[in-house]
């Protein structure tokens, strides 16, 4: 089958950095020139220049064993001794790293010192209790500073840390424990979600105790637990430790040792395709150079003066690397936030980027698309002018969203950094530089300075400008993953094996490159819909109908047909600014015949559904196929993932009515 990917829809809207923002910008043209001069010496004067190497390193890329990479291997670092202690040597000790504040409304600013300080403390009661290098230690907290600092300090002793998205069950925190052979887990009472406490502990004790036949967990030996919901929870004398209890009494002298560059970091388990979670595997030097370099020339961060805000949780990638280690890394200030986007009431994040100044906005489309859906009145209820730059992670972004995002959120000024990149690679691959590319609405645009891809079709051929295929890393880079924890073969069948013969790496993902060789992403390949013989991407088709004035939201899947192959079934949000003023009635015909027009009538959907809401994961990412089970009449597959589960239920009712 032809991995070519029709091209239906044309985005002409350009916005350039003005001088003033290109003259002040981290990152300048320069870069792609030194990197396209020496990629290897670039990576290797970036890990010079932004980290601080206890034994410096004299190799920078061992690639003699593809796909298994070393970076930096003879060099010698700790990765909390440079998000902490340099900053506080430096006599950055009083620049606050973190605005935490609650759901309900509490707020603790926290220092570099103070950090360095609880992370010290927390060190010494790892090792107390017998956790030590290559160690690893589950984590399951909300977004309290405390779950910085338990990173930061596993990391401190170099053991390894598991961190677990607090929304999984007791069953998906066990496999996670099981599969790493966790020591310890640290985790809290609960924590706060859409105004209650959610209880975190009985999930533990539940994933330690029997689960389904499988006996009583066996690897862990304690669980450190935070006050923080205040809920009543089951203690096992012996095990259970209270943070409040050990950490302030433990000492707050440690010296952070060395640890090789390819000390292994983190294990961050997604869903893989067979049921079992993937343990994707990253490791340190490299890791961080990555992670540094990019939260410093994407979101253009100016230590002394901005305040950055990530809104991800600690749970998924992008809060492990731009929440934890590369904004710590370069010494910001930045804004952690433990609840929804909507409590106590719809304009809390607003709120908040009014409340601290927040000059730097990284979050996700789909939170860009639920506030299109409330409407433009609610932030600009807030004074949101101390924002200069915007950044998007996680789906695609269609262009009208990144257009709201700029005008409404950005008052038509701010830069917006759109940007590609996956757990697996670590860090950011694809992006908009903001002080020198010139956006385009919906685009990704170019590779990052040391950053080599490309999009090919199934031969591993290059598609050419203006022509849309698979999109593949054809070089190795600093924070790539290292492996599937325990699965070394799984690793290589997975992201290398499709185009082994060219040395790519392939993790599924489809784009095409413009008439200036920049990058659109497409979807996921799996989502790429064949319209009588056209194959077509739900990215395209989502994007026109977001267009429309009425649309939030879409989600488009490809359902069996007995004409066409596969027909184009579209689920809709519609914005609460439109139903105000409009009925839908007959909105659905008037939808199909605008696609119709906005990118021709292959792409015109068979169906339309007018929903309330979408399948969602608390990642915020759009669960297609449980649609495409809705689409195509089937019985809809596992729903526990979902943020909602009733959600489903609703739009069956919604379509069988």
């Amino acid at each position: 089958m032809s991995s070519q990917i029709d091209h239906l829809l044309n985005e002409d809207r350009r916005f350039a950095p003005t001088d003033a923002f290109a003259a002040d910008a981290v990152g300048g043209a320069e870069l792609y020139e030194r990197a396209a001069a020496d990629r290897e010496g670039f990576w290797a004067d970036q890990a010079r220049t932004l980290l601080h190497w206890h034994t410096p390193f004299t190799a920078v890329l061992d690639w003699s064993n593809p796909p298994f990479a070393e970076w930096f291997a003879d060099g010698e670092l700790n990765v909390a001794h440079n998000c902490l202690d340099r900053h506080v040597d430096a006599g950055n000790g009083d620049r606050i790293a973190l605005l935490w504040e609650g759901e309900p409304g509490d707020e603790r600013r926290v220092t570099y010192a103070e950090l360095t300080d609880e992370v010290k403390r927390v060190a010494n009661v790892l090792t107390g209790l017998g956790v030590g290098q290559g160690d690893r230690v589950a984590i399951y907290l909300p977004m309290i500073p405390e779950a910085i600092a338990a990173m930061l300090a596993v990391a401190r002793v170099g053991a390894i840390h598991s961190v677990v998205f607090g929304g999984f069950s007791a069953d998906s925190l066990r496999s996670r424990i099981d599969d790493a052979g966790a020591k310890l887990v640290i985790t809290a009472d609960g924590g706060y979600r859409k105004g209650k406490v959610s209880a975190l502990k009985p999930a533990v004790d539940a994933a330690l105790g029997e689960r389904n036949g499988s006996g009583p967990q066996e690897t862990v030996e304690h669980v450190l637990v935070v006050r923080r919901g205040g809920n009543d929870v089951d203690w096992t004398a012996g095990r259970d430790l209270w943070w409040h209890d050990v950490v302030p009494a433990a000492s707050a002298e440690h010296e952070a040792q060395a640890f090789p560059a390819e000390t292994p970091l983190f294990i961050l388990y997604t869903s893989g395709t067979t049921g079992k979670p993937k343990g994707i595997l990253h490791t340190s030097g490299g890791y961080l150079t990555q992670a540094a370099f990019t939260n410093r020339v994407v979101h253009d961060i100016h230590p002394e003066t901005d305040v950055y805000w990530c809104t991800a949780d600690i749970g998924w990638i992008t809060g492990h690397t731009y929440v934890t280690y590369g904004p710590l890394a370069n010494g910001a200030t930045q804004v952690l936030y433990e609840g929804t986007p909507d409590t106590p009431h719809p304009g809390r994040w607003w709120e908040l980027v009014q409340k601290y100044g927040v000059t730097v906005l990284y979050t996700a489309p789909t939170a860009i698309r639920s506030f299109m859906k409330i409407g433009r009145t609610v932030p600009q209820s807030f004074d949101l002018s101390s924002l200069r730059v915007l950044g998007s992670v996680g789906e695609p972004i269609n262009p009208e969203a990144w257009m709201w995002y700029r005008e409404i959120i950005g008052s038509d000024r701010t830069p917006i950094v759109d940007t590609w990149w996956q757990t697996e690679t670590g860090a950011i691959m694809i992006s908009a530089l903001p002080g020198v590319t010139e956006a385009k609405p919906g685009s990704a645009q170019v590779p990052l300075p040391g950053i080599a891809v490309d999009v090919v079709d199934e031969s591993g051929e290059h598609v050419g400008n203006g022509n849309g295929g698979l999109l593949v890393i054809t070089e190795p880079w600093p924070s790539m993953l290292r492996g599937i924890w325990g699965d070394p073969d799984r690793f290589v069948e997975t992201y290398w094996e499709k185009f082994a013969d060219r040395g790519f790496y392939f993790a599924g993902d489809g784009a095409r490159l413009d008439d200036d060789g920049d990058v659109w992403l497409l979807g996921r390949v799996d989502d790429v819909m064949n319209v009588s013989g056209h194959r077509l991407s739900t990215a395209e088709i989502e994007s026109a109908l977001v267009a429309h004035e009425a649309t939030a939201e879409a989600a488009v899947v490809g359902a069996s047909d007995e004409t066409t192959g596969q027909a184009v079934v579209a689920f809709v949000i519609l914005k609460q600014s439109f139903l105000d003023a409009h009925s839908a009635e007959g909105l659905a015909s008037t939808l199909r015949q605008w696609v119709g027009e906005q990118i021709g009538p292959i792409a015109r959907p068979r169906d339309i559904y007018i929903v309330g809401e979408l399948p969602k994961t608390r990642s915020g990412k759009i669960m297609r196929r449980l649609l495409r089970d809705v689409a195509e009449g089937r019985e809809v597959g596992d729903t526990t993932t979902l943020a909602d589960t009733m959600v489903m239920s609703t739009i069956q009712a919604k379509i069988t009515r």
